[in-house]
Order: C-alpha cells, then structure tokens, then sequence
C-alpha cells in the first residue's frame, strides 16, 4: 500500500517540487496539496494522510501552528517541517508542535524521500545542519563546572520559579546574599539575565 502524502506549502514554486518528488516516487502517494494552513485543516481530517510535510512559515498560521492543530485532527499523521531556517529555537517549536521531522528547503531529491519513508517507518529525519545545532544547543556548558554548590543550588530554584525572597528562605540566607550569589553567576555564565542562566542550566541536566 502507498503512503499517502499531503503537502502545505505557500510558496508556488516549492509546493510544486515537493508535489513532483511524490508523484514520481514508487510507494508514495499525493493526496492533497495546500497553499495554507487554514484550508489544509479543512480537508485533511476526511483524507487521514499518513505524512504531511509543511513549510514552517506558512502565512497567517504559521506551520507550527498548524502542526499542533493537525495532530489534535489526525493523532497518528506524521509532520515532516521544511523552512530556510535553522534557529534552535524554531526546531523546538516545531518539534514540540508535533513534528516528527525537520529538513531545510536545499535538501536533495534523495534526501527528502529518504525523509518520507523514514518519518513512515518511525524515525525522526533531520538534516546534517539541523542535527549539529541540537548536539550544540542540548551540549552542557562547561561554564557549569565554575559554579559553587551553593550557587548550582540557588540556580536550580531558580529554574523552579521561586523568586530572590523565597530562595533566601528556603537555604536561610538573606535576599542580599542571594543577589549576590546571583551576581557570580552571570558572571561565571557569562550572562546577563536569570533567563539566560536559567536556559544554560537546564540545557546541562538534558
């Protein structure tokens, strides 16, 4: 049996391509193809497409969006996300949005059916670029090892929400010694705001 594709894609040009590497391909089908988001969550439940690949920056809504939306739809399809970018930050947004795969435009012929079957057979395609970006983004920093078990300790309540007075509750210490704890640790980390160092923290317990 086929499986069956559908494509969401705004820009012309590159919604046809992806259309030709399906047509042409033995074991793959193309069921539907949309320049939108909105109108590609009409039609896609009735057709329960096995795989969708999707520009992520869809107009209006964007792809992620959508991916969240359609896999609310169709729990079992499979989003395999094209975009120009290669942001972290966007990789996870799409991957937490519910796509299973991640390839930027220039991939190959080759590469983008390989993609398909893989993404059917339950793996999770990424393109060598995107794959290096989240070795380096789930990488500890090594600015970790600098930190003082106290200041590890005032970090990780701070990845828990709680605010300097609260922290300097809990370890009994007053909020002026927590600032500066605080302090050393931008310093050390290299950065300028909790947020920062609250990211570079959890990246090093993933």
């Amino acid at each position: 049996m086929n499986i069956s594709v559908a494509i969401i894609e705004d820009e012309q040009l590159y919604r046809e391509h992806l259309r030709a590497i399906v047509t042409s391909t033995d074991g793959l089908e193309c069921v539907g193809v949309y320049h939108n988001a909105e109108y590609a969550l009409e039609k896609l439940p009735e057709l329960q497409p096995r795989i969708v690949l999707m520009d992520i920056g869809l107009p209006s809504m964007t792809g992620n969006e959508c991916a969240s939306a359609l896999k609310k739809l169709i729990p079992s399809v499979h989003i395999l996300m094209f975009t120009v970018f290669e942001d972290p930050d966007r990789i996870f947004e799409a991957l937490q949005a519910g796509a299973g795969g991640y390839l930027l435009k220039s991939a190959t012929k080759p590469r983008i059916v390989e993609a398909i079957f893989d993404l059917a057979n339950g793996g999770s395609p990424l393109t060598p670029q995107v794959a290096r970006k989240l070795v380096d983004v789930f990488r500890p920093d090594p600015l970790l090892a600098n930190l003082t078990p106290r200041e590890t300790e005032i970090l990780g309540l701070l990845a828990q929400g709680l605010q300097y007075r609260h922290i300097a509750e809990q370890l009994f210490i007053s909020v002026k010694t927590v600032g500066r704890h605080i302090f050393n640790i931008y310093e050390k980390l290299h950065v300028n705001t909790n947020v920062d160092a609250v990211r570079k923290y959890l990246r090093g317990r993933m």
